[in-house]
């Protein structure tokens, strides 16, 4: 069977849609609550309009980029996302070298359903971050944050917006979980003895509500890799993250899946940006699905962006020549975006290029 070639983004879900199970789709796709939040990550764009310039010798555009001083082929990376098994045989594996390929930034979630070590074994010339979070039994972290530093990981993605689970309807409905097979690969064999019922694989009782700031003195007292939080969305926790002696910021609100009713990522890059005053790199996810919003972001600060699903679609689709076709795809339409724009390289994308509608 012939099947269609995929032009956009929207053409890997509309796949992923019609070929995922349910609760597989419905897992991925979630938002809390109302979804009010997740919708309006990718609306939020639309009320961004680009002022072009013209007449200005695009013959030649470059979109290399850097993060962290590591240069990267296009700002577009993989943000973390769990259970890439539950999309393709390969999961992570796929991604690895997908990105390896395309030379990209891949944060791999601590939710893996391939471990690190496996991750690192498939593609070795990676550039590669690891998202974390605190547990209540901090040995937990620490060991993963030991292991990801022996295996060359380049830094560490704290995640800070999960003190507990946002409420996502449809798995409760659901009741999904991991099938038995699968595994979160990180901590396989950790939990055996835990009596705890389990969320998604891992007892329930492990992430640590109490999680603050002097954490990050903890986590810097274990570790020389760099540290970027992820889950910012206020010009004051901004400010305390540079206070903190961060290298990095990531504006999310976790795909609209924990706080619904908070404000679409791209609305608060600016305020974000303008407190950080470049003493430290910003980076944002969030509604990501096109080259112009890639665009968007950069003119508002951003120093790279990240997406989540679609790399999740992607892998639906073909697994790691998926994943390459999305990232292959964003990057096309970002270099038009940016020579119709009259930007010859990353470097000229500036706040110039944007006008905000009122609609």
């Amino acid at each position: 069977m012939n099947i269609p070639a995929k032009v956009c983004l929207s053409d890997f879900e509309e796949y992923a849609k019609q070929h995922l199970s349910k609760p597989v789709w419905d897992y991925y796709s979630a938002g809390a609550d109302e979804c009010y939040t997740r919708d309006d990550n990718l609306q939020a764009y639309k009320r961004i309009r680009l002022r072009p310039r013209i007449l200005r010798d695009v013959s030649v555009t470059d979109t290399q980029s850097t993060i962290l001083g590591t240069e990267i082929s296009f700002p577009v990376g993989i943000a973390p996302t769990a259970f890439h098994c539950l999309a393709w045989p390969e999961g992570e594996l796929a991604t690895a070298k997908a990105t390896e390929v395309v030379n990209t930034c891949y944060i791999t979630s601590t939710y893996s359903t391939c471990s690190v070590e496996e991750i690192c074994a498939v593609a070795p010339n990676g550039y590669r971050w690891f998202q974390l979070y605190v547990y209540r039994d901090r040995k937990l972290s620490e060991q993963l944050v030991h292991r990801v530093e022996a295996l060359g990981y380049k830094a560490l993605v704290l995640t800070v917006d999960v003190p507990y689970t946002g409420k996502r309807r449809d798995d409760i409905r659901n009741q999904f979980k991991l099938p038995p097979h699968l595994k979160v690969k990180n901590f396989d064999g950790m939990f055996q003895d835990a009596a705890e019922p389990e969320e998604y694989g891992v007892p329930s009782c492990t992430l640590d509500p109490s999680i603050s700031w002097k954490d990050i003195h903890w986590l810097q007292s274990l570790t020389r890799l760099p540290i970027i939080i992820k889950g910012i969305l206020t010009k004051e926790d901004a400010e305390l993250a540079v206070e903190h002696g961060v290298q990095g910021i990531i504006v999310s609100n976790h795909g609209g899946r924990q706080l619904d009713g908070g404000p679409a990522t791209i609305d608060c890059l600016s305020e974000i940006v303008d407190t950080v005053q470049g003493r430290i790199e910003v980076y944002m996810d969030g509604g990501i699905r096109t080259g112009s919003d890639v665009l968007k972001a950069l003119a508002l600060g951003a120093k790279c962006v990240f997406i989540g699903r679609p790399a999740i679609w992607g892998l639906a689709y073909k697994g790691e020549d998926g994943v390459k076709e999305v990232l292959q795809i964003l990057h096309e339409e970002f270099r038009l975006s940016m020579a119709l724009s009259g930007c010859r390289n990353v470097a000229e994308i500036n706040r110039n290029l944007i006008q905000v509608s009122k609609l």
